[in-house]
């Protein structure tokens, strides 16, 4: 697994996306529908519409990196969103949870203090 520092946000494509898109595709997407640069080092993660199915977009600096997960059963648990939100932003810790099974409605943070993120246009998970 990628070893993901404080500096790199990690991005939830709220809703479904055709899993048979690639490089080009999912690079489109972040670019076009999230309004992202998909060339700034953040992670970007889409699920398919019934959800067992992953697949994360990354750019490592000299390239394009898209990593899949099918689940041979059961669903991701997908981020909730409401209708205005494209896009959802995760901790590198509520992405290991994310993607080892976890509801992450069912679990809390603990009150501590960590600093807002700079971009205003998104959402954290933990406001829903």
């Amino acid at each position: 697994m990628f070893g993901f520092g404080p500096a790199t946000r990690i991005y939830v494509a709220a809703g479904a996306t055709d899993m048979r898109k690639n490089f080009n595709g999912l690079y489109g997407l972040v670019r076009d529908h999230l309004g992202c640069n998909p060339e700034s080092g953040h992670v970007f993660l889409f699920t398919n519409a019934r959800r067992n199915r992953l697949k994360l977009l990354v750019y490592d600096g000299s390239g394009l990196w898209v990593c899949a997960k099918k689940l041979d059963g059961g669903r991701f648990r997908w981020p909730q969103r409401d209708s205005a939100v494209k896009k959802i932003v995760l901790s590198s810790e509520e992405l290991a949870l994310l993607l080892g099974g976890i509801d992450l409605t069912q679990t809390r943070p603990r009150k501590w203090y960590r600093k807002p993120p700079a971009e205003e246009s998104t959402e954290s998970l933990k406001t829903a």
